[in-house]
């Protein structure tokens, strides 16, 4: 009798514990399922990524996450057991708003860097991928390769916020070359939609993203596959991107950094490049100079 009475007293007693410890848990951490982080606590973190940039970062058919920088952090995330990554699509704005006012703990979105950016975000030592960047042109333009064959056509470009950094871009440009320089308009909005501005004769041309035009007019089922035969894109620079994390979020970044090294050395990036972009552009890195 003694002995069950014992029992039935300690089975309390455990129970007591696991309730208390139960209620002393914070709602930002829990267990990671993964095995490797068996036991340990977890920190769930909030990725933001714009939603309509595919093949970069774009909801799937099933609802999911998917594009090429959000994979690669999923490979990220796998290598350190102490986060959990929480993707959240937004628009280019409210990342940049929300990543520097602590909504989110880092925002991927193809950002290049600027030294604006650096005064309102943490850029880490590693980068994450690489961007093609070129001019998006009617068919009767394809002559014109670069900022400079454009400036000196006196072509007409479509508006570019001041904000984003493909402003930059052309305004670097302008500084280096003043004899020569593209007319750069800032215009209200973050970003225009290029492809329909050149298509309506608007402008002359626009500032795109490589991957971008393969997905959006090369594809058949691309948004503006029926301008395949009326546009053409024209390369001119390789440049590095990389991810926008708080400035509060320094011990992460750091963690970051030890994970992308290895998964690039491991040449997972080259294999997902491939996958989303059709090509390797990590083949290019040696003439890239941003």
């Amino acid at each position: 009798m003694k002995m069950n009475k014992f029992l039935k007293i300690a089975a309390a007693g455990i129970a007591l514990v696991t309730i208390i410890s139960g209620c002393g848990s914070n709602t930002t951490t829990r267990v990671k399922s993964d095995s490797a982080a068996a036991g340990k606590e977890v920190r769930k973190v909030k990725v933001a990524f714009d939603q309509g940039g595919k093949p970069i970062g774009y909801i799937d058919e099933d609802g999911n996450p998917t594009g090429y920088e959000i994979e690669v952090l999923k490979l990220v995330d796998q290598a350190l057991p102490e986060y959990e990554f929480e993707y959240v699509p937004t628009s280019s704005e409210d990342l940049l708003i929300g990543v520097q006012q602590g909504k989110y703990q880092v925002g991927v979105k193809n950002a290049w860097f600027t030294e604006e950016r650096k005064k309102n975000f943490i850029f880490p030592k590693e980068f994450l991928g690489l961007s093609g960047v070129g001019l998006l042109l009617k068919k009767e333009n394809k002559d014109i390769k670069d900022l400079s064959d454009f400036a000196k056509a006196d072509l007409s470009l479509a508006p570019i916020a001041a904000s984003n950094a493909q402003y930059t871009i052309v305004d670097e440009y302008n500084q280096a070359n003043p004899d020569n320089k593209v007319k750069l308009e800032a215009g209200d909005a973050f970003s225009v939609d290029v492809a329909q501005w050149v298509n309506e004769g608007r402008v002359d041309g626009g500032i795109y993203i490589g991957a971008a035009y393969e997905k959006q007019v090369l594809a058949k089922d691309g948004p503006y596959h029926n301008l395949v035969n009326d546009v053409v894109y024209n390369e001119f620079a390789v440049i590095k991107t990389w991810p926008l994390f708080n400035k509060k979020e320094q011990e992460f970044a750091d963690a970051y950094d030890q994970a992308i090294k290895k998964i690039k050395e491991e040449k997972k990036t080259n294999e997902l490049m491939v996958k989303f972009y059709n090509h390797d552009l990590f083949n290019l890195l040696d003439t890239v100079k941003r």
